[in-house]
Protein backbone atom coordinates (compact mmCIF):
# COMPACT_ATOMS: atom_id res chain seq x y z
CA UNK A 1 0.00 0.00 0.00
CA UNK A 2 0.78 3.44 0.05
CA UNK A 3 1.36 4.51 3.07
CA UNK A 4 3.62 1.91 4.00
CA UNK A 5 5.98 2.54 0.77
CA UNK A 6 6.24 6.35 1.78
CA UNK A 7 6.70 4.92 5.51
CA UNK A 8 9.57 2.72 4.43
CA UNK A 9 10.88 5.67 2.60
CA UNK A 10 10.81 8.36 4.99
CA UNK A 11 12.61 6.18 7.15
CA UNK A 12 15.58 5.43 5.01
CA UNK A 13 18.79 7.62 4.46
CA UNK A 14 16.90 8.79 1.01
CA UNK A 15 14.88 10.90 3.10
CA UNK A 16 17.80 12.30 5.92
CA UNK A 17 19.89 13.88 3.17
CA UNK A 18 17.58 14.48 0.70
CA UNK A 19 18.66 12.38 -2.28
CA UNK A 20 17.75 9.72 -4.55
CA UNK A 21 14.25 11.43 -4.40
CA UNK A 22 13.27 10.31 -7.98
CA UNK A 23 14.83 6.73 -7.57
CA UNK A 24 11.19 6.97 -4.87
CA UNK A 25 9.29 8.09 -7.24
CA UNK A 26 10.74 5.24 -9.63
CA UNK A 27 9.84 2.70 -7.09
CA UNK A 28 6.12 4.01 -6.50
CA UNK A 29 5.74 3.76 -10.01
CA UNK A 30 6.66 -0.24 -9.95
CA UNK A 31 4.59 -1.16 -7.25
CA UNK A 32 1.85 -3.21 -8.15
CA UNK A 33 0.15 -2.44 -4.96
CA UNK A 34 -0.47 1.25 -5.01
CA UNK A 35 -4.27 1.02 -5.64
CA UNK A 36 -6.36 -1.11 -2.82
CA UNK A 37 -8.91 -2.45 -5.20
CA UNK A 38 -7.63 -4.39 -8.22
CA UNK A 39 -9.04 -3.45 -11.51
CA UNK A 40 -10.69 -5.72 -13.55
CA UNK A 41 -10.62 -5.75 -17.49
CA UNK A 42 -11.49 -2.36 -18.56
CA UNK A 43 -14.42 -2.35 -21.53
CA UNK A 44 -13.45 1.33 -22.85
CA UNK A 45 -13.60 -0.33 -26.89
CA UNK A 46 -13.48 3.65 -28.82
CA UNK A 47 -10.80 5.89 -27.63
CA UNK A 48 -10.16 9.55 -28.22
CA UNK A 49 -7.24 11.66 -27.41
CA UNK A 50 -7.57 15.46 -27.43
CA UNK A 51 -3.97 17.77 -27.86
CA UNK A 52 -0.88 15.70 -29.40
CA UNK A 53 1.59 17.81 -28.02
CA UNK A 54 4.40 16.43 -25.80
CA UNK A 55 1.85 14.22 -23.53
CA UNK A 56 -0.95 14.03 -25.84
CA UNK A 57 1.19 12.44 -28.56
CA UNK A 58 2.50 9.60 -25.75
CA UNK A 59 -0.85 8.85 -24.48
CA UNK A 60 -2.19 7.51 -28.14
CA UNK A 61 1.43 6.00 -28.62
CA UNK A 62 0.79 3.96 -25.87
CA UNK A 63 -2.81 3.07 -26.11
CA UNK A 64 -2.19 2.13 -29.74
CA UNK A 65 0.74 -0.08 -28.88
CA UNK A 66 -1.41 -2.03 -26.46
CA UNK A 67 -4.38 -1.72 -29.18
CA UNK A 68 -2.04 -3.76 -31.47
CA UNK A 69 -0.82 -6.57 -29.34
CA UNK A 70 -3.92 -6.80 -26.76
CA UNK A 71 -6.53 -5.44 -28.92
CA UNK A 72 -8.41 -3.69 -25.90
CA UNK A 73 -9.14 -1.01 -28.56
CA UNK A 74 -10.84 -1.15 -31.94
CA UNK A 75 -9.88 2.34 -32.89
CA UNK A 76 -8.40 5.71 -31.22
CA UNK A 77 -9.18 9.03 -32.47
CA UNK A 78 -6.07 11.42 -32.43
CA UNK A 79 -7.49 14.87 -32.60
CA UNK A 80 -6.36 18.31 -32.73
CA UNK A 81 -7.87 21.84 -33.66
CA UNK A 82 -5.29 22.61 -36.96
CA UNK A 83 -3.15 20.87 -39.10
CA UNK A 84 0.05 21.57 -38.33
CA UNK A 85 -0.73 20.38 -34.62
CA UNK A 86 -2.16 17.44 -35.87
CA UNK A 87 1.04 16.56 -38.36
CA UNK A 88 3.29 17.60 -35.83
CA UNK A 89 1.68 14.92 -33.42
CA UNK A 90 1.89 12.66 -36.25
CA UNK A 91 5.42 13.03 -36.82
CA UNK A 92 6.46 12.46 -32.92
CA UNK A 93 4.44 8.89 -33.04
CA UNK A 94 6.09 8.22 -36.50
CA UNK A 95 9.52 9.45 -35.03
CA UNK A 96 8.97 7.18 -31.60
CA UNK A 97 7.95 4.37 -33.23
CA UNK A 98 10.66 4.46 -36.17
CA UNK A 99 13.06 4.70 -32.94
CA UNK A 100 11.57 0.94 -31.63
CA UNK A 101 11.82 -0.52 -34.80
CA UNK A 102 15.73 0.55 -35.36
CA UNK A 103 16.36 -1.28 -31.75
CA UNK A 104 14.71 -3.83 -32.35
CA UNK A 105 11.67 -3.67 -30.17
CA UNK A 106 9.33 -3.60 -32.45
CA UNK A 107 9.13 -5.67 -36.15
CA UNK A 108 8.08 -3.64 -39.00
CA UNK A 109 4.96 -5.53 -39.43
CA UNK A 110 4.06 -4.44 -35.51
CA UNK A 111 4.60 -1.27 -36.41
CA UNK A 112 2.52 -0.55 -38.92
CA UNK A 113 -0.65 -2.57 -37.15
CA UNK A 114 0.30 -0.12 -34.30
CA UNK A 115 -0.08 2.56 -36.68
CA UNK A 116 -3.12 1.81 -38.50
CA UNK A 117 -5.19 1.36 -34.88
CA UNK A 118 -4.92 5.76 -34.97
CA UNK A 119 -7.11 8.21 -36.73
CA UNK A 120 -5.52 11.56 -37.34
CA UNK A 121 -8.24 14.48 -37.63
CA UNK A 122 -9.23 17.92 -37.05
CA UNK A 123 -13.12 16.92 -36.88
CA UNK A 124 -14.06 16.76 -33.32
CA UNK A 125 -17.34 14.99 -34.38
CA UNK A 126 -15.23 11.85 -34.57
CA UNK A 127 -14.99 12.05 -30.91
CA UNK A 128 -18.78 12.16 -30.81
CA UNK A 129 -19.37 8.25 -30.56
CA UNK A 130 -15.55 7.33 -28.37
CA UNK A 131 -16.01 5.48 -25.19
CA UNK A 132 -13.24 7.21 -23.30
CA UNK A 133 -11.56 10.58 -24.19
CA UNK A 134 -8.36 11.32 -22.24
CA UNK A 135 -7.78 15.27 -22.76
CA UNK A 136 -4.32 16.61 -22.78
CA UNK A 137 -4.41 20.29 -23.92
CA UNK A 138 -2.44 23.29 -22.31
CA UNK A 139 -2.93 24.10 -18.22
CA UNK A 140 -5.48 26.69 -19.24
CA UNK A 141 -8.71 26.38 -17.13
CA UNK A 142 -10.46 28.50 -18.85
CA UNK A 143 -9.90 26.82 -22.36
CA UNK A 144 -10.78 23.26 -20.61
CA UNK A 145 -13.84 23.78 -19.31
CA UNK A 146 -15.31 25.16 -22.51
CA UNK A 147 -13.94 22.20 -24.25
CA UNK A 148 -15.21 19.72 -21.67
CA UNK A 149 -18.47 22.07 -21.94
CA UNK A 150 -18.52 21.66 -25.56
CA UNK A 151 -18.25 17.85 -25.35
CA UNK A 152 -20.78 17.10 -22.68
CA UNK A 153 -23.13 18.45 -25.37
CA UNK A 154 -21.38 16.83 -28.43
CA UNK A 155 -20.29 12.81 -26.97
CA UNK A 156 -23.10 10.58 -26.17
CA UNK A 157 -24.05 10.27 -22.62
CA UNK A 158 -22.34 7.01 -21.70
CA UNK A 159 -18.77 8.70 -23.00
CA UNK A 160 -16.22 9.38 -19.93
CA UNK A 161 -13.97 12.34 -19.83
CA UNK A 162 -10.22 11.90 -18.16
CA UNK A 163 -8.09 14.87 -18.18
CA UNK A 164 -4.44 14.63 -17.85
CA UNK A 165 -3.53 17.66 -15.69
CA UNK A 166 -1.46 17.75 -13.10
CA UNK A 167 -2.42 20.20 -11.12
CA UNK A 168 -5.62 21.79 -11.90
CA UNK A 169 -8.72 21.10 -10.18
CA UNK A 170 -10.89 18.17 -11.49
CA UNK A 171 -14.10 19.01 -9.95
CA UNK A 172 -14.18 22.25 -11.66
CA UNK A 173 -13.84 20.24 -15.46
CA UNK A 174 -16.14 17.60 -14.29
CA UNK A 175 -18.96 20.36 -13.40
CA UNK A 176 -18.56 21.80 -16.65
CA UNK A 177 -18.92 18.72 -19.07
CA UNK A 178 -22.45 18.94 -17.29
CA UNK A 179 -21.80 14.90 -16.34
CA UNK A 180 -19.23 15.04 -13.28
CA UNK A 181 -20.39 11.21 -12.85
CA UNK A 182 -18.11 10.20 -16.29
CA UNK A 183 -15.13 12.32 -15.24
CA UNK A 184 -11.89 11.33 -13.75
CA UNK A 185 -8.00 12.73 -14.23
CA UNK A 186 -5.53 10.62 -15.55
CA UNK A 187 -2.15 12.13 -15.02
CA UNK A 188 0.49 10.37 -16.62
CA UNK A 189 4.32 11.39 -16.41
CA UNK A 190 6.71 12.39 -19.04
CA UNK A 191 7.93 10.68 -21.23
CA UNK A 192 4.61 8.59 -21.51
CA UNK A 193 5.94 5.92 -23.16
CA UNK A 194 8.36 5.19 -20.54
CA UNK A 195 6.99 6.12 -17.62
CA UNK A 196 4.68 3.57 -15.41
CA UNK A 197 2.83 6.07 -12.67
CA UNK A 198 -0.64 7.54 -13.59
CA UNK A 199 -2.58 9.30 -11.24
CA UNK A 200 -6.23 8.37 -11.29
CA UNK A 201 -8.00 10.89 -9.67
CA UNK A 202 -11.71 10.86 -8.48
CA UNK A 203 -14.01 13.54 -6.94
CA UNK A 204 -16.79 13.70 -4.87
CA UNK A 205 -18.96 13.30 -7.82
CA UNK A 206 -17.23 10.31 -9.99
CA UNK A 207 -19.34 7.42 -10.26
CA UNK A 208 -17.35 4.23 -8.49
CA UNK A 209 -17.69 1.88 -11.36
CA UNK A 210 -16.50 4.75 -13.89
CA UNK A 211 -13.58 5.20 -11.79
CA UNK A 212 -12.65 1.57 -11.48
CA UNK A 213 -13.25 0.90 -15.43
CA UNK A 214 -10.43 4.29 -15.87
CA UNK A 215 -8.14 2.08 -13.49
CA UNK A 216 -8.63 -0.91 -15.24
CA UNK A 217 -7.71 0.82 -18.57
CA UNK A 218 -4.62 2.27 -17.11
CA UNK A 219 -3.57 -0.91 -16.12
CA UNK A 220 -4.66 -2.28 -19.83
CA UNK A 221 -2.67 -0.28 -21.39
CA UNK A 222 0.64 -1.44 -19.07
CA UNK A 223 0.59 1.11 -16.47
CA UNK A 224 0.69 1.17 -12.75
CA UNK A 225 -2.47 2.82 -11.77
CA UNK A 226 -2.57 4.86 -8.31
CA UNK A 227 -6.01 6.43 -6.94
CA UNK A 228 -5.87 9.57 -5.40
CA UNK A 229 -8.52 12.07 -4.41
CA UNK A 230 -8.93 15.94 -6.24
CA UNK A 231 -6.11 17.72 -4.15
CA UNK A 232 -3.52 20.18 -5.26
CA UNK A 233 -0.86 18.57 -6.88
CA UNK A 234 -2.36 14.89 -6.35
CA UNK A 235 0.11 12.75 -5.07
CA UNK A 236 3.57 12.83 -6.71
CA UNK A 237 3.64 16.62 -7.39
CA UNK A 238 2.24 17.34 -3.81
CA UNK A 239 5.23 15.08 -2.06
CA UNK A 240 7.82 16.95 -4.67
CA UNK A 241 7.50 20.13 -4.58
CA UNK A 242 8.11 20.68 -1.27
CA UNK A 243 11.41 19.14 -1.72
CA UNK A 244 12.16 21.27 -4.46
CA UNK A 245 11.45 24.72 -2.88
CA UNK A 246 13.62 23.30 0.19
CA UNK A 247 16.56 22.38 -2.54
CA UNK A 248 16.14 25.80 -3.66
Amino acid sequence: MLPSTLSRWASSSACNNGLKTKTFFRQLGRSRSISSTPPTSATFDKLGVIGLGLMGHGIAQTAAMAAAKDNIHSYIIAYETESTFLDRGRSRIQGSVDKLVSKEKLTPSQAETLLSKITFTTDRDALSDTDLIVEAIIENMDLKKQLYAELGEQCKPSTVFASNTSSLSITQMALASGRPENFVGVHFFNPVQLMKLVEVIQTDHTDEAVFQKCLAWVKDIGKVGVSCRDTPGFIVNRLLVPYLVQAI
